[in-house]
């Protein structure tokens, strides 16, 4: 199974993640033509080397019309992306400028000072700019950007998140939550190019590691509040997450509304042979490597512990045993199978197997007993690792084919479905051999 890790041990922006994915590319600069020539008004990606203790890194910088997202414009270090506002009679001061000790870059440094009021001077000179509800940005993502029709849903969903999680903390309906204009184009650069780097990359399964938060307060115009602020606290219900001895803000909404979105599940590295790494960087350096580390592999699939229930039978006919077999698979069991073994008093005997889930041990106990003659079950647990399965059906001259594919560990590998095979043999008064030769160019 194609397999992306993502360690978030020092939290998840969007410009982060983008990063560590684009690392994972054999071309990174073609991809970045790519994402400047989506069509984000005003925005340009830049992508640029970094060093974090020690390990080697590409720090990407959003700019929104000629301007970079840098923290020198300011007095603060680090803002969340959304500039929003839910009440426009009211003017406030940068509702979620944060000041933080820990910086992710342009993902949510919003350069400028600006209240949100509808009518103002851009200090910066962007003259006068308007507040973009979710009909506003699904209008740019779906009207005026060159991406797959795929990737708008997935940049819409995101947003959906956040936006969702802006209303819950403020009380007001999703429909009333506004974000400042330069902040939309900065944090659609960063989503949309999350989401077309995974479209780009296709991993079947996204680990996520739990997501360091950071810790302290962050200092806003309505007071002091903890970290994770509001909206990412939302965002994270149901993932696990930890706080730590960093003090400042690791993981942006932006970032988590992207992990949550893409994650298959949040856990600890899963057993995988690693093909390519990519490291994620934040401008700011700390004793632990600022960035996401993204792992793109073949995962070791593993479903868990199955269990073997044994017994030997002297005592039973050959048709005794077939039933039994046949109730034992009708009541759940994943595998039976018999060995013939030399007994006690030389007597030639059966070994009957059968392998099931832990879940299914009474079942399967009671299926035993009744239906043969032992006096005696033996148990063993295993571990059960597998290749991953999917089956597909192909059109030939002689009907649909279905195709199990299994892949993992490395290996990959196709079959024709033996039921299928059979039948088209039967229809046609041929052999299996040649109803194979005949379909060997499907596989």
């Amino acid at each position: 199974m194609k397999t992306l890790y993502l360690d978030c041990g020092m939290g998840a922006a969007g410009d982060m993640l983008t990063a560590a994915l684009l690392e994972l590319l054999p071309d990174r600069d073609e991809f970045v033509k790519k994402l400047n020539n989506m069509g984000i008004p005003d925005v340009e990606f830049v992508k640029e080397k970094a060093v974090k203790c020690g390990v080697v890194g590409t720090h990407m910088t959003v700019k929104v019309s000629g301007v970079e997202e840098d923290e020198n414009m300011h007095d603060h270090e680090h803002h969340h992306e959304h500039e929003y506002d839910h009440d426009h009679d009211h003017d406030h001061d940068h509702d979620h400028h944060h000041e933080h000790e820990y910086d992710h870059d342009h993902d949510h440094h919003h350069e400028h000072e600006y209240d949100h009021d509808h009518h103002h001077d851009h200090e910066h000179g962007h003259g006068h700019h308007h507040h973009s509800g979710m009909a506003d940005i699904k209008h740019i993502v779906t009207e005026h950007m060159n991406i797959p029709e795929k990737v708008a849903k997935d940049v819409m969903n995101v947003y959906a998140l956040i936006a969702e999680a802006e209303s819950s903390v403020h009380g007001v309906p999703v429909t009333e939550i506004h974000f400042h204009e330069v902040g939309t184009m900065d944090a659609i650069a960063d989503i949309t190019a999350v989401c077309m780097l995974m479209n780009e990359i296709k991993p079947d399964e996204v680990v996520v590691s739990p997501v360091h938060v950071g810790s302290g307060r962050v200092k806003c115009a309505h007071g002091i509040l903890p970290v994770p602020a509001p909206a990412t606290a939302y965002i994270l219900k149901g993932i696990p997450s930890y706080g730590g001895g960093v003090k400042g803000e690791l993981c942006t909404p932006t970032g988590a509304a992207l992990l949550k979105y893409f994650a298959t599940r949040f856990g600890d590295m899963p057993v995988m042979s690693t093909d390519a790494i990519g490291y994620g960087c934040g401008k700011k350096d700390f004793e632990t490597a600022n960035c996401v580390r993204a792992m793109l592999g073949q995962s070791q699939s593993t479903t868990g512990e199955v269990i073997e229930l044994s017994c030997n039978v002297d005592d039973m006919t050959a048709e005794e045993i077939g039933f039994a077999m046949e109730r034992l698979f009708d009541g759940g069991a994943r595998e039976v199978f018999t060995t013939s073994v030399g007994m006690k008093k030389s007597r030639p005997g059966v070994l009957l197997t059968i392998i099931c889930d832990p879940s299914d041990r009474e079942k399967m106990l009671g299926l035993i007993y009744k239906h043969t003659s032992t006096i005696g079950v033996r148990e063993t647990v295993h571990k059960r690792y597998i290749l991953d399965r999917k089956i597909e059906t192909a059109s030939t001259k002689y009907g649909d084919v279905r195709i199990k594919e299994s892949s993992g560990y490395g290996a990959s590998r196709k079959k024709l479905e033996y039921e299928d095979l059979a039948r088209i043999a039967r229809e046609n008064d041929l052999s299996l051999s040649e109803i194979k030769a005949a379909l060997s160019d499907i596989i």
